[in-house]
């Protein structure tokens, strides 16, 4: 084992010091008043009794997918002996990066709006810094995760060369990507099926039929929509982006081990260690950066959004740095080229990140002039706000079009005729996989501006509830919009680096099948003539398989796969849907049965409001995650190698462009509303503020269930399967 690679696991545990750190300076902050501490104690119940029950359900789910990977690996033996460990130890670690950030928020956020109190700089330093807590947990238990993994396979795995050895070692690890990615959907689909089902009913009773302001007390379902804030978005977020993380780290190792497999193992190991050590950077420069985010009092969006961007661009700059320095002492021929592949990954994330914040933020025009549709009704608000998503698709696809040419370029040398022919295939994708590592690099910090968003939404909950002071709420509702532009910003970088770690997961897949050809001693018909499956190239496989446009299988699994962006999204926007209209029929019977609760005389039944958005998810939640696992291994067995990759394909351009849609769509309708609560267009209580009301429950489940889950989605097929390549291989109908 290179000394080199010791710097990872300590970076890894750097990251969990300064998490722990930031935790006990937010555990240090007054909770506020007896009011706000008791308001805070109910989010925090709930949310910890909803993770409790939902865990409950995953661990079924995962108990009995590892019997069946033990199953193919004991009892068939056409799967990888250490699957069910790695799967196992993926879906914990994806979890407990969910809770340790859920855990951390729902402590923040009355701490946030006492902090409020005081000014809006201490504010945002405290729901910021309890957002790094996110930020570096997640980073932290990945870079562990991998580096447990890599010490103990390497310890362990017996092959005939090291050539081998190293292939085999990269290509199990993938298979913890799935456990990640699995827990990482259940999380995503619950926490958003509770959340928005809560948050719906709670704004279409309480704010169209009410006029009650944002999370008043006299509504019951308050207390529900502030503790599915933090089930969803942040529990689902942590794990969601723990997946990704590591998925594009996994990834490109696979990648490194198989593209300079004939070179030698001495560097196939330093390709396998660049995206770690680029990781490891990335974390301690996003700590550094972290502590660069403060502002003055009295700021507006536009300055908010500065001090925000001034952490994020340095931990960049930074990274791109970093990396060149990385590359040129692992001692690649081609360290520089590399590098700007890592530079072109990061670029696409700066692009997709200031082109989401101008489609979503009130600040710029797209937004505000959704709010101003507002004056002629609903439906022209709705109108808009879904042709404003659609038209924000092109920059983030072109941004990762570019990065997928560039990065591939790069990495081959600019070779144009080489990338048109196909040689040098391996290299040329090492370098896409590589530049998605580049654009999660700086997880660290940019995690920590997605996670603040709920906990300053919880901050302004809390403050409503606790009947602060005027300003108060002023303070937490400018957090709050900043919160909003920030967390559809993150969801922009996690559906970017999701189409770019998935185009080097198709590589992997087929490093797999060679794995399993291999297993079974079979020939291959390659381009090269008749040769061994341990030999074969890219190009030799997808000739043995025909993987070709003209191939039926093919194109049958490139419409299954547009198809799964679309039924998933139906079936969890369904789902909010059912959900919701429960909340609303029990919020009406709350205001008709309980006498006084408008007049702040009756105390509503916070807890059956919960308890609603509780059964829901979880009820709800199984089919949708079940579908992303189930369809790819029936297309395997069904259509074969060939349908596989064309089902991963149609997977990733469809549901690409489909979450960059609801994902914008959803924020700027957010935002929409609150740029008229700011008092433009009429202002609070206004028919223009129904308006945009009604535009953001339409929204909610755009950005904070379906949306964000497709990323998920994309990644777990291509996960799935690489973990079933054997039994595609060995029982494939087509």
């Amino acid at each position: 084992m290179p000394t080199i690679f010791y710097i990872v696991p300590c970076a890894s545990v750097l990251a969990l010091f300064f998490a722990f750190i930031f935790y006990r300076q937010m555990k240090r902050e007054d909770e506020g008043t007896p009011t706000m501490r008791r308001i805070a104690q109910y989010v925090r119940e709930g949310a910890m009794a909803y993770l409790k029950q939902q865990y409950k359900i995953v661990v079924i789910v995962f108990i009995v997918l590892a019997v069946f990977f033990a199953f193919l690996a004991y009892g068939l033996g056409i799967q990888n002996p250490w699957v069910p460990f790695a799967f196992l130890t993926g879906g914990f670690f994806s979890g407990l990066a969910g809770f340790i950030g859920m855990k951390t928020a729902t402590f923040a956020s009355g701490r946030t709006a006492n902090a409020a109190r005081r000014s809006l700089n201490s504010g945002l330093k405290v729901a910021f810094r309890s957002g790094a807590v996110m930020g570096l947990t997640v980073v932290g238990l990945g870079l562990l995760d991998i580096s447990i993994w890599f010490i103990v396979l390497n310890a362990f795995v017996e092959e005939v060369t090291i050539a081998q050895k190293l292939v085999v070692i990269t290509t199990t690890m993938l298979t913890f990507g799935m456990g990640a990615s699995t827990q990482a959907l259940f999380a995503r689909v619950g926490g958003g099926i509770y959340t928005k089902a809560a948050d719906v009913g709670a704004d279409i009773v309480g704010k169209v039929e009410s006029d009650l302001p944002e999370d008043d007390p006299r509504n019951p379902a308050t207390i529900a929509d502030n503790v599915g804030d933090n089930v969803g978005d942040v529990a689902g977020m942590g794990a969601d982006l723990y997946e990704s993380y590591c998925g594009s780290i996994l990834s490109t190792m696979a990648l490194g081990a198989s593209a300079f497999y004939a070179i030698g193992p001495q560097m196939q190991m330093k390709a396998i260690l660049a995206p770690m050590l680029i990781a490891a950077a990335g974390v301690l420069l996003s700590i550094i950066s972290i502590f660069t985010v403060r502002t003055k009092e009295g700021a507006g969006m536009s300055q908010l959004l500065k001090s925000m961007g001034t952490g994020t661009n340095l931990a960049a700059v930074l990274s791109a740095v970093a990396t060149f320095g990385i590359l040129y002492l692992l001692g690649f021929e081609n360290w520089w080229q590399l590098s700007l592949s890592v530079l072109a990954g990061l670029a696409a994330g700066v692009i997709i990140g200031n082109a989401t914040e101008y489609y979503t933020s009130h600040s710029y025009k797209p937004t505000q002039k959704l709010a101003e549709a507002s004056q002629t009704g609903s439906a022209t608000v709705i109108i808009n706000g879904v042709g404003l998503g659609m038209r924000s698709t092109a920059i983030p696809v072109l941004a990762v079009v570019c990065a997928i040419v560039l990065s591939y370029l790069c990495a081959i040398g600019f070779d144009i005729h080489n990338m048109m022919s196909g040689a040098n295939l391996s290299k040329g994708l090492y370098g896409v996989a590589i530049a998605a590592v580049g654009m999660l690099s700086t997880l660290g910090i940019t995690l920590a501006t997605d996670a603040y968003g709920p906990i300053a939404d919880n901050a302004g909950g809390n403050a409503q509830m606790s009947e602060l002071e005027p300003e108060v709420r002023e303070r937490t509702d400018v957090l709050d919009a900043l919160g909003n532009t920030t967390a559809a910003t993150g969801k922009g970088f996690a559906i970017g680096s999701a189409a770019l770690t998935a185009l080097a997961l198709l590589a992997s897949y087929i490093e797999e099948i060679k794995i399993a050809l291999d297993r079974n001693g079979e020939l291959i018909d390659g381009v090269k003539g008749v040769i061994d499956a341990n030999h074969a190239s890219i190009l030799d496989i997808l000739n043995h398989y025909n993987v070709s446009l003209m191939n039926p299988a093919v194109l049958a699994g490139v419409f299954i796969g547009s198809m799964m962006a679309f039924l998933f999204c139906g079936l969890t926007m369904d789902a909010v849907g059912r959900a919701a209209q429960k909340m609303v029929v029990e919020v009406r019977r709350q205001f008709r049965e309980i006498k006084g609760i408008l007049t702040g005389e009756g105390t509503p039944d916070y807890k059956r409001c919960v308890e609603i958005s509780t059964k829901a998810a979880q009820r709800e939640m199984i089919v949708p995650a079940m579908i992303a696992i189930v369809v790819p291994v029936l297309t395997g067995i069904v259509l074969g190698v060939a349908g596989v990759l064309g089902l991963l394909i149609g997977g990733l351009g469809a549901g690409f462009v489909l979450a960059v849609f609801m994902s914008n769509s959803g924020g700027a309708w957010d935002n929409a509303k609150k740029y008229v609560e700011e008092g433009h267009f009429g202002g609070k209580g206004s028919q223009g503020h129904h308006a945009t009301v009604v535009g953001d429950t339409v929204g909610d489940p755009f950005k904070d269930t379906s949306g964000p889950s497709l990323n998920i989605l994309i990644k777990l097929m291509s996960m799935v399967s690489i973990v079933m390549a054997g039994l595609t291989v060995g029982f494939h109908m087509i």
